[in-house]
């Protein structure tokens, strides 16, 4: 953790220290109900065909159960400077590293679902390293994920996040910072773009909100390229997309049993890891049990799956589909991963982003600061160093 003289560079009357520590009972009551687990009769031989593979299944809880540390992944956060702070009555979590280069630039990271602050750990050691081009790195959590509060009232769509990043970057005294963000994340920075422009350096993404919609004038004819597009996203939908419509639309039903159940609520979020990403030989996840367990630990710890499924109910009331006047102005650039959920054409994203730079990684998927962290902070310092 930081010296004192430099935890005071950090804080303003509104912000608090915050070191993450769960209490020995809910660790404890974690055990429990992993080993009075009920698990479903499975079809012999269909892998991940039907959902989340039971055996894989097992084999992870087995480890959680006997071998995964807790207490460890706290430490590893805690190393970083974390901090709270109340911004228009929604207490925010999020941590806040400062670059070692000459002239940082404040960079706001933004994750999405079901992800976390936790999977932008590995890149902030390399977007704030010494270099021609290095970054203060502001990570939050958004509002009902991990350790930032739900909202408690409807409406907390990314529109609204967006609003209180804005006050996030200024309290910290950045009147200008980049964006970057992916799946939900992709979203909200999307929104700080638009809103504020004239505080927004550049916005980075590595993935376009499956609700972007150009503005169309009446009648308007799409092009070959993206009427296929759309057939690819519904055929997409119709195999992968039954979690979204979950969550977009009766969220609270099936959070009944996911926050019941650590083993139901890892299944859950394990799936899109799978699905998402890149796979090694034999079809293994890249990711470690840990890096797996990290993250559903956190959710399961927080109770907050709910509250973070029920942003897609609040982002279906507020999509980003643009008007005849909305246009992202700032320079953009997008990191296309392999494995990312389906991406629309460059011309079709070009129609409402001002695209500065389009970069095709080698390799990767939906999260892709955990999975590929330099590939992504390689195309962050190339692109940011482009408008300094």
């Amino acid at each position: 953790m930081l010296s004192s003289p430099e935890m005071a560079d950090f804080l303003s009357p509104l912000t608090q220290p915050f070191v993450a520590q769960a209490p020995a009972a809910a660790l404890d009551d974690l055990s429990v109900r992993l080993a009075r687990t009920r698990w479903p009769t499975a079809l012999p031989g269909t892998g991940w065909d039907y959902g989340t593979s039971r055996p894989f299944l097992q084999e992870l809880v087995t480890y959680w159960a006997q071998e995964f540390d807790w207490r460890k992944v706290e430490a590893t956060g805690n190393a970083y400077p974390n901090f709270t702070t109340d911004l228009d009555g929604h207490r925010i979590h999020f941590l806040h590293v400062k670059g070692k280069g000459p002239n940082p630039i404040p960079l706001l990271l933004t994750h999405g679902w079901p992800g976390s602050f936790l999977e932008m750990l590995p890149i902030i050691p390399l977007l704030t390293a010494a270099g021609p081009v290095s970054f203060d790195v502001v990570v939050p959590s958004l509002p009902g994920f991990g350790y930032s509060a739900p909202f408690s009232t409807p409406g907390g769509s990314s529109f609204a996040v967006a609003d209180l990043w804005h006050q996030l970057m200024g309290r910290l005294g950045y009147l200008r910072y980049g964006a970057q963000g992916g799946d939900v994340g992709a979203g909200v920075s999307t929104w700080l773009a638009l809103k504020y422009p004239a505080n927004v350096i550049g916005l980075h993404l590595n993935y376009i909100p499956g609700s972007y919609k150009p503005y169309l004038k009446a009648g308007e004819v799409l092009s070959p390229e993206v009427l296929a597009f759309q057939k690819t996203v519904a055929d997409w939908s119709a195999r992968e997309g039954a979690y979204g419509a979950m969550h977009g639309t009766k969220p609270l039903t099936a959070a009944y049993g996911l926050n019941d159940s650590p083993v139901g609520l890892c299944a859950w979020i394990v799936e899109k890891f799978y699905d998402w990403s890149d796979r090694g030989p034999a079809d293994h996840l890249v990711f470690t049990p840990d890096e797996l367990l990290a993250n559903v630990t956190l959710y399961w710890l927080t109770q907050s799956i709910y509250s973070s499924m029920a942003i897609y109910k609040e982002n279906a009331a507020r999509p980003l589909a643009f008007g005849p006047d909305d246009y992202v102005r700032v320079p953009v650039a997008f990191a296309q991963f392999p494995k990312e959920l389906p991406t629309p054409p460059r011309a079709y994203v070009e129609r409402g982003f001002n695209i500065r730079r389009w970069t095709p990684m080698p390799a990767g998927g939906h999260f892709a600061a955990l999975e590929q962290p330099a590939l992504l902070a390689a195309d962050l310092k190339a692109f940011f160093a482009t408008l300094t």
